[in-house]
């Protein structure tokens, strides 16, 4: 089974021309260039599950198409998307932001989902995704330490009720490092498949690792890499599981 975890910047893109004619003025640019080379990239590494984090859900931006659903279509696979901010946040009242997401695309049905929120942070989406024979988080972590910390508590008590084994992946924003995940991956009993610790961050040179795929001990890596690949500021991490 091949996971694809991958940031995608809402399809705005990335490089030097992202900041021109205005420091990131690249947000607010139309994205339906940079999705058709996404497509054709997530296609090229035929994913049976796919994570993606950052994604529009339907702002003017992608001329109010949903990516995720635009990206299943073209694949033939499922999908959930969700807004990652609470349903109490301001973020939920104004335009563009409301219609940040992330979303799990799968080759395979979906037996059932479920969206948790985290109680701190501004980004507080949990998507929960079970198949038939593991369960699927994705996450994207607050750029807080204090409310990471209180973010990875809450997801411990999520995923330590489900019986199936568990894939949890995501932008974790570990600024300070991979300490800040230690305590979690053993408490909830994962393993990190990035095992050389490779980076992910900022996708034209990296050197930081804020994208992790963590799993259930039963659950076997037979291959993981990080493509070079640069249609957003994050890069793209395949893994290969064993099941």
């Amino acid at each position: 089974m091949r996971f694809l975890l991958y940031n995608i910047r809402y399809g705005t893109g990335a490089g030097a021309g992202y900041h021109l004619p205005f420091p990131f003025i690249g947000f607010f640019k139309k994205t339906e260039t940079v999705l058709g080379q996404l497509v054709s990239f997530i296609r090229s590494v035929d994913p049976d599950i796919i994570g993606l984090v950052e994604v529009d859900s339907g702002s003017y931006r992608s001329r109010n198409n949903c990516q995720v659903a635009a990206i299943a279509r073209a694949l033939g696979h499922y999908h959930v998307v969700q807004t990652k901010y609470g349903t109490e946040s301001m973020a939920n009242r104004v335009p563009v932001l409301n219609k940040q997401g992330n979303g799990i695309l799968s080759r395979e049905s979906i037996v059932s989902h479920h969206f948790h929120y985290f109680e701190e942070g501004v980004k507080r989406l949990v998507i929960e995704v079970e198949l038939e024979e593991v369960v699927l988080f994705i996450v994207h972590l607050s750029l807080k330490f204090k409310h990471r910390q209180q973010q990875l508590e809450h997801l411990h008590r999520i995923i330590s009720e489900r019986n199936k084994p568990i894939i949890v992946g995501g932008d974790f924003n570990t600024f300070g490092g991979q300490r800040e995940i230690k305590l979690f991956l053993a408490a909830a009993n994962l393993v990190d498949a990035n095992k050389a610790g490779l980076p992910s961050y900022p996708s034209h040179a990296p050197k930081k690792q804020l994208d992790f795929i963590f799993h259930s001990p039963e659950l076997k890596v037979t291959h993981f890499s990080i493509p070079e690949v640069r249609l957003s500021d994050h890069a793209p991490l395949i893994c290969d599981f064993l099941l």
